[in-house]
């Protein structure tokens, strides 16, 4: 119990001190985790514990989804790769289709992976030191 709540709060504290970039990786991360949990459960046949994650997976893809920013022409671009996302984790859940997980997983890599390098490039880009006349 006690290494339970030692962890929880570690969980929390890291939440609380994170940079939003590092809160988005962390939810892309999720993204991940609840499709491969996803696909463990349907290869079990363990349909409800498949069905939790998948719903964690789409409720990630929600956020995503609702905090997009719509000023920007990509955000519109995202919006359309979310919105397959959902529609795919949703028929992935009814038929309990593995096919369908291994792409949403390959999605759901590929753009937490897009955005470890842009966090890498910004923050490269941000120590660049100006020049000086």
């Amino acid at each position: 119990m006690a290494i339970y709540n030692g962890y929880s709060q570690y969980k929390e504290n890291s939440i609380y001190t994170s940079t939003p970039e590092e809160l988005v990786l962390m939810l892309y991360n999720g993204l991940v985790k609840f499709i491969m949990q996803a696909q463990s459960a349907v290869e079990e046949k363990n349909y409800e514990r498949a069905n939790e994650a998948i719903k964690r997976a789409q409720d990630i893809v929600t956020h995503f989804q609702c905090t997009l920013d719509m000023r920007y022409e990509i955000s519109k671009d995202f919006e359309k790769v979310y919105d397959y996302m959902y529609k795919r984790l949703l028929d992935a859940n009814i038929k309990k289709d593995k096919s369908i997980l291994r792409e949403m997983l390959v999605y759901a890599k590929d753009l937490r992976d897009t955005w470890t390098k842009a966090m890498k490039l910004a923050k490269h880009q941000g120590n660049k030191q100006p020049a000086v006349k």
